[in-house]
């Protein structure tokens, strides 16, 4: 017997009929006799329908009521599921996230899990019940609604896994596994077996859409094996994420990365003394913009350009903060791009393969592309190109590290 967790987002319990699929590919686990826990995520859309009511009360509505709000997404869906198994002859039990006990802190609307009381779901589990939890949304110690922001039913049902020290986390979703890219762009992407925390975690962090971050920090933390299913096939293993094992050669790559949402600032002739980088960025800091790459390049005239990316919704506020700096400091200009995207590689190989950064550098040459920014860490190389060349990128890289499917 193992303890599964299951786990299904908005997409795969859109409709009632969905919800039936859902129901009975749960059931058949149960019947094989594993002990199951489903989290679910409200029907698709209905969340953005609860914010857009709120939004015609008010354009500032409260944060803690807004939490209340939205968490009656996930509490139709948890009882809709128990009842579609019941139906089904199959005994199950549906909790909100408060009725677990999912405690968090109270940071409303980007909580986080600091504590799970898994007794009433242990006691159910030994009972033979089908579990099913509300992703989401957790308790403060106050006994506040609070919900664990955007990808937060994966981090609820990661948490609950590790809690409950299951066999396995499996996330179903719109997609069959983790592929090498992503498949609308280079149709030759394969999806892969495994790929460990380590390159889940960069993968996601840098475009990726298949998981959240945060469920993979968390699943990687407590050693929580992920495995990412279609819950609209029924054959196949997915994509397993784990530990890197021991004894095996990782492959050099095992994936390629974007991210269209970048934009690009430099602030050009800023004097050169200690404290320049603190002064550039102290400011754009405390205008809540979260800075990605950074470049900084210093002149012979006793000056230096200071260049780094943000998020592109964050673009033009950046930019009036930076010229601000730009103001006070002396510096010669601001100049900015929005039109740029990021390409990363990812893959644990790296560290044991050399010659990876300049394969990459060339196959973008041969193409033509033009590298604007570089960064690296021990198992990711990412550069900045121009926004028209990314597909172009992605398919000519895809192809030179040999990703293609067999």
């Amino acid at each position: 017997m193992a303890l599964i967790v299951q786990k299904y987002g908005g997409t795969s319990v859109g409709t009632v009929e969905r919800i039936q699929n859902v129901a009975r590919r749960v059931k058949q686990c149960h019947d094989a006799g594993d002990q199951v826990v489903v989290v679910v995520s409200a029907m698709s859309g209905e969340t953005n329908r609860l914010i857009g009511l709120a939004s015609e009360i008010t354009d500032r509505p409260n944060l803690r009521e807004l939490d209340v709000l939205v968490t009656t997404g996930e509490q139709v869906t948890i009882a809709l599921l128990a009842m579609a198994l019941q139906q089904m002859g199959c005994d199950a039990r549906s909790y909100t996230g408060g009725q677990v006990r999912i405690l968090t802190d109270n940071a409303h609307g980007k909580a986080r899990i600091n504590d799970i009381d898994d007794a009433r779901v242990r006691a159910d589990l030994t009972a033979g019940r089908v579990v099913v939890v509300a992703g989401f949304q957790g308790v403060d110690e106050q006994g506040n609604i609070t919900t664990l922001g955007r990808g937060g039913s994966d981090t609820t049902a990661v948490a609950m896994a590790a809690a409950l020290k299951a066999d396995e986390c499996q996330i179903f979703t719109d997609v069959d596994g983790v592929y090498t890219t992503d498949p609308r762009v280079d149709p030759q992407a394969r999806k892969l077996d495994r790929i460990t925390f380590e390159e889940m975690l960069e993968m996601a962090s840098l475009g990726s859409k298949v998981l959240q971050i945060r469920a993979v920090e968390f699943a990687g933390k407590y050693n929580a094996p992920l495995r990412v299913l279609s819950s609209f096939e029924d054959e196949g293993e997915g994509t397993l994420i784990t530990f890197e094992e021991e004894g095996v050669e990782a492959a050099k790559i095992s994936g390629i990365a974007f991210n269209r949402d970048e934009a690009k600032l430099t602030i050009r002739g800023v004097p050169d003394e200690p404290g320049v980088a603190y002064n550039i960025l102290g400011p754009i800091g405390e205008a809540n913009i979260e800075v990605d790459m950074i470049v900084q390049n210093i002149s012979n005239d006793g000056t230096t350009d200071f260049t780094f990316t943000v998020n592109r919704s964050d673009y033009a506020k950046a930019k009036d903060v930076l010229q601000r700096t730009a103001d006070e400091l002396g510096a010669r200009e601001v100049i900015g791009d929005d039109q740029i995207v990021k390409i990363s590689l990812v893959g644990v190989g790296m560290r044991s393969h050399a010659g990876i950064a300049s394969q990459m550098f060339r196959t973008l040459s041969d193409e033509g592309i033009n590298i604007q920014m570089i960064s690296t860490s021990e198992i990711k190389i990412s550069v900045v190109v121009d926004e028209k060349y990314l597909e172009l990128g992605v398919r000519a890289l895809h192809e030179a590290f040999s990703l293609e499917k067999e």
